[in-house]
C-alpha cells in the first residue's frame, strides 16, 4: 500500500483486498504480495471471509468476496437472491433450508431459513461445514473437477458410485451422514454457463426426511431453478 493511513490493521486489510483485486491467490502468494507473515495474512483473510469480503474459489485460493461485488452492483450477485429463495423453500417444505457454495476443502452456508415451529437443523449463515458428508457436499463434489473429486472421496461418507447417481438423477440425499438423526436432500445450482456453483438443500430430522416427499423434492428443484434464473438475469 503506497499511502498508509496510520491505522495498521486497516492498512493490512486494504493491502489484502488490493492483492486479491488482481486475481486469486493462495496463502503463500497472498503473504508475499502483501508482505505480511503467513499467520497474519491467514488470520485477516479468514476474518474477511466471515464477512464475505473475501471468498475462495474451487481450488481453495482466496478471491474477492461476494459482498464486495454486491456493493458494487447488487444486481449481479447470485447470493443477493439466496435469502429469499431459502425462506420460500422453507415455507414450501416445512423444514430447514440452506444454500451452500464450496470454500476450498469446506462448504460455506450463504443463506439459511429455519421453520418457526417443530424440530430443525440449525446451520447459521457463515458456517463452514465438511465436504466429506451431507447431501450438499455430495452435490458440490459430484460436479467438481475429477481430480478434486478423487481427493474429496478420501475418507468421505459417500462413494464414487453415489456421486455418479447424484449426477444422473440431479439431486442428492443424505441420512445421518453429517450428523446423527439428521437427513437432507440437495440439488445443484448452476450459473448461466451451466457450471455448478452452489447447492441448495432441505434438512431436518430423519423422520420423515429419510424419504422426502415428491412435493418436497419438487419444491427443492424449483427453488434451484429460481435461484438459477436470478443468476442469469
Amino acid at each position: 500500500m503506497d499511502n498508509p493511513s496510520g491505522v495498521g490493521v486497516i492498512d493490512k486489510v486494504v493491502g489484502i483486498l488490493d492483492a486479491l483485486a488482481l486475481g486469486p491467490r493462495s496463502l503463500p502468494e497472498l503473504s508475499e504480495a502483501t508482505a505480511l507473515p503467513r499467520p497474519t495474512a491467514h488470520r485477516l483473510a479468514v476474518a474477511l471471509e466471515h464477512h464475505r469480503l473475501v471468498g475462495r474459489n474451487a481450488a481453495g485460493q482466496f478471491v474477492l468476496g461476494e459482498q464486495i461485488r454486491q456493493w458494487a452492483n447488487p444486481h449481479v450477485s447470485w447470493e443477493a437472491a439466496a435469502d429469499l429463495v431459502a425462506r420460500e423453500l422453507r415455507d414450501a417444505t416445512g423444514v430447514s433450508a440452506q444454500i451452500y457454495r464450496r470454500a476450498g476443502e469446506q462448504r460455506l452456508c450463504i443463506a439459511a431459513a429455519e421453520p418457526i415451529r417443530g424440530l430443525r437443523d440449525t446451520v447459521p449463515v457463515g458456517a463452514l461445514l465438511t465436504m466429506k458428508a451431507g447431501s450438499a457436499a455430495q452435490v458440490l463434489a459430484a460436479w467438481c473437477p475429477e481430480d478434486e473429486r478423487e481427493a474429496l472421496l478420501q475418507g468421505a461418507a459417500f462413494t464414487r458410485a453415489m456421486l455418479a447417481t447424484v449426477r444422473k438423477r440431479g439431486w442428492a440425499q443424505s441420512v445421518a451422514q453429517r450428523e446423527p438423526g439428521v437427513a437432507s436432500a440437495a440439488a445443484p445450482v448452476r450459473d448461466a454457463s451451466g457450471e455448478v456453483i452452489g447447492a441448495i438443500s432441505i434438512s431436518g430430522p430423519i423422520d420423515p426426511l429419510a424419504k422426502p416427499t415428491k412435493a418436497q423434492l419438487s419444491a427443492l428443484l424449483a427453488a434451484a431453478q429460481q435461484l438459477e434464473s436470478a443468476i442469469a438475469g
